[in-house]
């Protein structure tokens, strides 16, 4: 499966897979219990075989219980919904959607944070001249 499918959810089909990378693991009622007003029992399980036909998930039966798991590792679908975000919304341009995030919320970056961004900037810039 591709990581960019994932972009192509339903609000509700993003909303259970945020439950599965944040629990790693989950039954359908674990999935019902962490949505948002959420729906029937019966209406998680579907969503959860429709995810699956999809590809993004997959179940492991234990103690007479399905339990489910994303098939795409967190780290590479966190890569492609960010690269999605900066071609769609800054033109491809990483400036301009690091420029975004930090006039937005400089003000709230630790000086931690800060120092480890600008570490961050110099080992990129080190990697990218050698």
């Amino acid at each position: 499966m591709r990581a960019s499918t994932l972009l192509h959810l339903s609000r509700r089909e993003r909303q259970i897979m945020d439950v599965l990378y944040r629990r790693g693991r989950s039954t359908a009622a674990e999935v019902r219990r962490q949505l948002p007003d959420p729906p029937s029992y019966s209406a998680v399980r579907a969503m959860l075989r429709i995810l699956e036909t999809k590809g993004h998930v997959r179940h492991e039966e234990e103690a007479l219980r399905y339990v489910y798991r994303p098939t795409l590792p967190r780290e590479r679908a966190k890569r492609s919904a960010l690269k999605h975000l900066v071609e769609t919304f800054f033109d491809g341009s990483a400036e301009l959607a690091a420029a975004a995030i930090l006039d937005g919320s400089a003000a709230k970056l630790s000086a931690e944070e800060l120092d480890r961004l600008s570490r961050l900037i110099e080992k990129t810039r080190k990697e990218g001249c050698s």
